[in-house]
């Protein structure tokens, strides 16, 4: 039989980066690492069924927008098998409408939200009142991902009534625009990172989508570390291991969070695209789920299923 410690699941081109360091990662530990693409993905299944390949570990960043790869999911959970963001907490996370009173509840900041019934359940959703969010608001469909279906700065109702007809089959976040601080002359806008308890947070420019990772100077003189804080404290609740949030720094001084869980991260190299993480970030997650993989008492164990 051959035996894997880590099956890597992947379908996106731009994963290439992280894949070759995934794969320099595993060797220095002396790991074996199955990728499943997939021209493969059928032949890794028959030998799953026949007993003659295994493997420890799951990282699927395939399934989301390919379900061919739920067969390596539904083997792995019927297995003493670690996977990586447990898909039965991604499913949940994937969804802003269930996350956004879960944060409430939890205490992390975020924007004051008014969540709307999917279009196709109510089409004639009568007019609300929107000055709780206004002047100007966000409106988001609560399952996409990329900025797909979202509306910034929309002032009227017609615009959300236009919005929910896009995706008539998801629910709808009208949100309050948050006004950033200026710090050291740039919106205080950022994307953190978060891979089993390590935080990386980065500016983040909305415009271009740059990144430029937080110093340890930056962090101290600014007092930015309640970014570390409150990605902990989505970790907690929303249960997986890797994802990255969008954390705003307001001019009332207060932290909110406006884009809640973006699973799987797009991890594409900065070297290789000017809007990808940062090389040493990549690095640094390769890693980490590398140490995950290594040792299942080594602390790095996924938590228990968020309440």
């Amino acid at each position: 039989m051959a035996e894997y410690d880590l099956c890597l699941a992947w379908s996106w081109e731009y994963d290439l980066g992280l894949v070759a360091l995934l794969r320099r990662a595993c060797a220095a530990a002396d790991l074996r690492l199955l990728e499943v693409t997939p021209q493969t993905l059928q032949a890794v299944i028959a030998g799953l069924e026949d007993r003659s390949c295994t493997f420890g570990a799951l990282f699927d960043r395939a399934s989301d927008c390919d379900e061919a790869f739920l067969g390596l999911n539904s083997w792995a959970l019927t297995r003493d098998v670690q996977r990586l963001n447990r898909r039965e907490l991604a499913v949940t996370a994937w969804n802003k409408a269930v996350l956004h009173p879960l944060f409430e509840a939890r205490g992390i900041p975020v924007p004051h939200t008014i969540v709307l019934r999917p279009f196709c359940e109510k089409p004639d959703h009568p007019v609300i009142d929107l000055s709780s969010v206004g002047p100007a608001f966000t409106v988001k469909p609560a399952r996409q991902g990329g900025g797909d279906g979202v509306r910034l700065q929309a002032t009227s109702w017609d615009q959300v009534v236009a919005a929910r007809a896009e995706f008539p089959h998801d629910e709808y976040l009208i949100q309050q625009s948050i006004v950033p601080l200026e710090l050291d002359s740039r919106p205080a806008w950022f994307r953190v990172l978060n891979c089993f308890d390590r935080v990386y947070p980065c500016w983040w420019n909305q415009r271009t989508h740059v990144y430029i990772p937080v110093t340890e100077e930056e962090e101290r003189a600014l007092n930015l570390g309640p970014l570390r804080d409150i990605t902990a404290r989505i970790a907690q609740t929303c249960g997986l291991e890797l994802f990255s949030s969008e954390v705003a720094l307001s001019v009332d001084g207060q932290f909110y969070v406006i884009d809640y869980v973006n699973d799987p991260v797009d991890l594409r190299l900065q070297s290789q695209a000017v809007d990808g993480v940062p090389d040493c970030i990549v690095q640094a997650i390769a890693t980490r789920i590398v140490d995950w993989v290594k040792s299942s008492d080594s602390g790095l164990t996924a938590p228990e299923d968020p309440a």
